[in-house]
């Protein structure tokens, strides 16, 4: 869907020349998520603008759906890209919904298309249409403004979306909650995602690929799991972190631990019900907090309906230290 061949963004600087980007090669595929990461000054936000052309490229070509980006128009280019900031970059002096419906405006809808394609977008993103229709961006708090932003990139329903650290200003519970709500609309529209982040948690949440940046070059391109079970030099192996095998939990649930434990739904014996209970779509990092939490080492596990199923133990975390042995496959973001 989006092909990056051999491409460079060269600076002058003095006498000197400087590379933003330096003969990056990078292929994502359809629907897919790719999240750039890497620190400040990596060449991430450049390579990211230059798909919609805000930067020009000195060399090599980036390609979307098979056609060379350098030959479209670029104001048609950018109004087939959805482009989310950090700083959201909503018009202060329009209202929420000629925010959302400056595209299609631009693209010449007519006024019931634009009308029904505000609400749609906003019951998307959970804000009540009629609510938020007439107000504007220095009314919203700063994740409702996010939201409005997601869905004004949406709102022309473009193939492919440039989301640049769209929650990186936000506070953490926030900017869970966002996360969330984002995994939950992408669920829905599968678009092509092009994702900054600087953050490797947020990376392995979002992303079906991480792509990982070093002055300009990449350094490693593959599924979250790939990254964090083999990371491909010491420069990505500091950048996930010492608890990597730790990170990794985030992409499996207790349903996927149990699946691989013999007679688990057995184990309901006990009847002792105690506060220390987990669901089955619960995050594996999360379950373990809560089973070092329990004073016995143990937390029931209960269904969608809290129905309980069964008791897991601190030892039967032992299945995961050899994850790809036991064949469990990460749910997260499959696509």
């Amino acid at each position: 869907m989006i092909e990056f061949k051999n491409v460079s963004k060269i600076y002058e600087s003095g006498n000197k020349q400087v590379k933003a980007v330096d003969n990056v090669s990078l292929h994502i595929e359809k629907g897919q998520i790719c999240v750039f990461l890497g620190p400040s000054g990596c060449g991430k936000t450049t390579l990211l603008r230059m798909v919609n052309r805000l930067i020009p490229i000195s060399n090599g070509s980036i390609f979307i759906d098979g056609k060379d980006i350098s030959k479209l128009n670029p104001i048609e280019l950018r109004r087939s890209i959805g482009y989310v900031i950090q700083q959201v970059g909503l018009f202060p002096n329009m209202t929420i919904e000629e925010n959302i419906s400056v595209v299609p405006n631009l693209l010449g809808w007519d006024r019931a298309k634009i009308k029904k394609r505000y609400n749609e977008l906003m019951e998307m993103v959970g804000l009540d249409p009629e609510e938020y229709r007439k107000r504007f961006p220095w009314e919203l708090s700063g994740g409702q403004q996010q939201r409005i932003g997601v869905a004004r990139a949406l709102a022309a329903d473009p193939p492919v979306m440039l989301m640049d650290e769209p929650f990186g200003a936000l506070d953490p519970l926030i900017r869970e909650r966002l996360q969330n709500e984002f995994l939950r609309i992408q669920e829905n529209v599968k678009k092509t995602i092009l994702f900054v982040s600087h953050d490797i948690d947020e990376a392995i949440r979002l992303a079906d690929k991480i792509a990982i940046f070093k002055s300009g070059q990449l350094m490693q391109h593959g599924t979250p799991d790939e990254i964090l079970s083999n990371p491909k030099n010491d420069f990505v192996r500091d950048f996930v972190g010492s608890d990597r095998e730790l990170k990794r939990l985030t992409l499996f649930t207790v349903k996927d631990l149990i699946s691989k434990i013999d007679h688990f739904q057995k184990r309901t014996t006990r009847n002792d019900y105690h506060d220390f209970v987990v669901k089955v779509n619960t995050d594996l990092r999360t379950t373990l907090s809560v089973v070092l939490s329990s004073p016995t080492g143990n937390a029931w596990v209960v269904d969608e309906k809290d129905r309980r199923i069964g008791l897991l133990s601190l030892d039967d975390f032992e299945i995961v230290t050899d994850i790809h042995t036991k064949k469990l496959k990460p749910i997260v973001n499959q696509g």
